[in-house]
């Protein structure tokens, strides 16, 4: 596959803004690699498929204003990566004009999120809220009224789209997660370094191998190439923090291992889901 240095467009996730993407945006320029940074900060209170048709345009737009038709890289994280596979999978899943190399998921909600459903749970949710208050959401969250939540949940109908969509055999998929192998209670202190899981029997778990927010098997899309951090532990235990899926996309073991498929596509994953 070629090397060429192709535009990045940069899909933030949910609560968060362009901003998060400063220290790639560093690393894309050092490696001449132009980015075209999506924010959709104005559209809190938008379903995710207003936000997908809106990153559809902004794609298109750019691609018009700059007169670049060629392919494109799309780097997500969290809740963008699940509003770029809308855009990719269901809205442009037939006609397939956007031309897109690779999707590149940094812990990325490709299943839904339990967090979502937890969030809307009677019995835990309550409790899941006060803790996260002022860490991941904010203070008074009521997330019945949140549209983009409310289609982060698995069995919502834009979730069920995505699956009756599945992946494009034109695009390369890599996933970005990391992981709590060392059971350590700072990696994400409200949940004491655990992650929760919605079983699809309607149970809950929680787990280390997640990123405090969104667990592995949230993350995960079959056949997609998959790297685990950090892959020295010794680097886990400088800072555990640094790993939990707020920090992941200023993460340096991130941004390295991006610049690594950007500049050479067929750079081996860790493994495949």
């Amino acid at each position: 596959m070629t090397s060429e240095r192709y535009p990045v467009v940069l899909v933030h996730g949910w609560k968060s803004g362009p901003e998060i993407w400063k220290d790639l945006a560093g690393k894309l320029e050092d490696e001449s690699i132009p980015y075209w940074n999506f924010s959709f900060t104005g559209m809190e209170k938008s379903e995710p498929v207003a936000i997908a048709v809106a990153l559809r345009d902004y794609i298109r737009d750019t691609r018009r204003r700059l007169g670049y038709y060629d392919y494109i890289d799309i780097v997500c994280h969290s809740t963008g990566s699940f509003i770029v596979r809308y855009m990719l999978e269901v809205i442009d899943g037939v006609s397939r004009e956007e031309k897109v190399r690779s999707f590149i998921g940094i812990g990325p909600e490709s299943n839904g999120s339990s967090m979502a459903e937890l969030f809307n749970d009677p019995v835990h949710g309550p409790e899941v809220l006060r803790n996260l208050e002022g860490v991941f959401v904010p203070r008074k969250y009521k997330p019945e009224e949140d549209l983009i939540v409310r289609g982060l949940r698995p069995g919502s109908p834009e979730n069920m789209e995505i699956r009756a969509s599945g992946t494009r055999d034109d695009i390369m998929y890599r996933v970005i997660v990391s992981s709590n192998e060392e059971c350590c209670p700072v990696f994400f202190p409200p949940f004491s370094g655990r992650t929760w899981v919605f079983g699809e029997d309607g149970s809950w778990d929680t787990t280390f191998r997640g990123e405090g927010v969104v667990a592995h098997v949230d993350s995960f899309i079959p056949g997609a190439g998959a790297d685990i951090i950090p892959k020295d532990r010794e680097r886990f235990g400088s800072g555990p923090f640094r790993y939990c899926h707020i920090m992941l996309p200023k993460n340096k073991e991130v941004i390295e291992r991006i610049r690594e498929y950007l500049t050479d596509p067929d750079t081996e994953p860790e493994f495949f889901c």
